[in-house]
């Protein structure tokens, strides 16, 4: 049966797999070597490792990609990307995004490593007015936190017909909900860290194209600053996501009943649900000092950074002082993870009520 016909959740436990051989194991073993004997496949730790290319071969399902390249981070996987512009090079990005892109980019632009426009990214108009002359195009939709979308469809055949990379954070969305290189993206990044892998436990980051070449100079990039990932959080990573889709769409259910229920809450006086994904983020009537005092005031909910688990998290984004300042300072974004909704509901209440 040809893969290109399978549904996600099968595609999610099969990729990756060992050939199917009478008395093998089923799983990949892990492969604890960074020395290698010569004229082999892989020459050094730094150039392959073989429970790496399992968990490459997953996610290149997942995003009907050719090829997937595995980081030690998310963040380094994005710096790969940047890593390949040409000194100058003009890039458009949201002006609020992950918090990580955006110091990564006010820092090359104020070195003028990178010469970064930030835009609106749900502005379309705003966006193509500043693809002119640009060599990349940075998407990310929903941002990061306020859950902003962007005509992706739009945006990116504008900056292809103009011969521009285009890069794309699907972390929230993941490719149950889009698949960006469907839609002209060049490169996809996910944080693996978090849905993919999703049980809090690893960090780990991922580039995926259909452009061989492109993919030849990802992989130079990779071992040029040595972001690889370690074999055991890639075999933690790989075991993940054979629960994947179970675990996102019944975060992705819960998000949508808590968003729903948020949205009547005297407490809040917004939210913000595109209607997909598992993130929620809300406005409370009160002020930063509130808004902590809510995050603190949970049993079931832990104040905590990250996000993607099986367990549910929320934070206070502006108490980073690498958030974007048009975040409100009393922005709380929740992770919803696979509890109860019943449960988590309760949790919330109590702690909006007693804040």
């Amino acid at each position: 049966m040809s893969k290109e016909n399978l549904h996600p959740e099968t595609l999610a436990i099969s990729s990756g797999r060992p050939a199917h051989s009478a008395g093998e194991g089923i799983n990949v073993p892990i492969s604890l070597n960074s020395t290698f004997v010569a004229n082999g496949p892989i020459n050094y730790g730094r150039t392959g490792n073989e429970t790496w290319q399992p968990l490459e071969e997953a996610i290149s399902a997942l995003e009907d990609a050719t090829s997937t390249l595995l980081f030690s981070s998310g963040m380094a996987a994005i710096t790969a990307a940047f890593s390949l512009l040409p000194h100058g090079a003009p890039v458009v990005a949201s002006h609020e995004g992950y918090s990580g892109t955006m110091a990564l980019l006010k820092r090359y632009h104020s070195e003028g490593r990178l010469e970064v426009r930030f835009v609106d990214i749900t502005d379309t108009k705003e966006v193509i007015s500043q693809l002119q002359g640009a060599a990349f195009l940075w998407v990310e939709s929903p941002t990061n936190p306020g859950l902003g979308i962007a005509e992706v469809d739009v945006i990116i055949g504008d900056a292809k017909k103009r011969n521009m990379g285009v890069g794309f954070d699907n972390t929230f969305a993941t490719p149950l909900n889009q698949k960006p290189l469907t839609f002209g993206a060049d490169i996809v990044m996910h944080s693996v860290t978090k849905y993919l892998a999703g049980h809090s436990d690893v960090i780990l980051g991922s580039l995926s194209t259909k452009d061989p070449a492109l993919h030849a100079r990802l992989q130079d990039a990779r071992v040029s600053y040595g972001s690889i990932a370690g074999p055991f959080e890639s075999w933690l990573a790989l075991r993940g996501i054979r629960t994947f889709p179970l675990r996102f769409t019944k975060a992705q259910e819960n998000a949508a009943a808590l968003a729903k229920k948020l949205a009547g809450h005297s407490a809040v006086t917004n939210v913000r649900y595109p209607g997909f994904g598992a993130i929620v983020s809300f406005e409370i009537t009160g002020d930063a000092e509130a808004a902590e005092r809510v995050c603190d005031g949970a049993s079931l909910i832990i104040n905590a950074t990250s996000l993607g688990g099986v367990e549910t998290t929320w934070e206070r984004r502006r108490r980073w002082a690498l958030e974007s300042p048009s975040v409100p300072e009393n922005l709380i974004r929740l992770s919803v993870g696979c509890e109860n909704v019943d449960d988590l509901w309760a949790d919330i209440d109590t702690a909006l009520t007693k804040a």
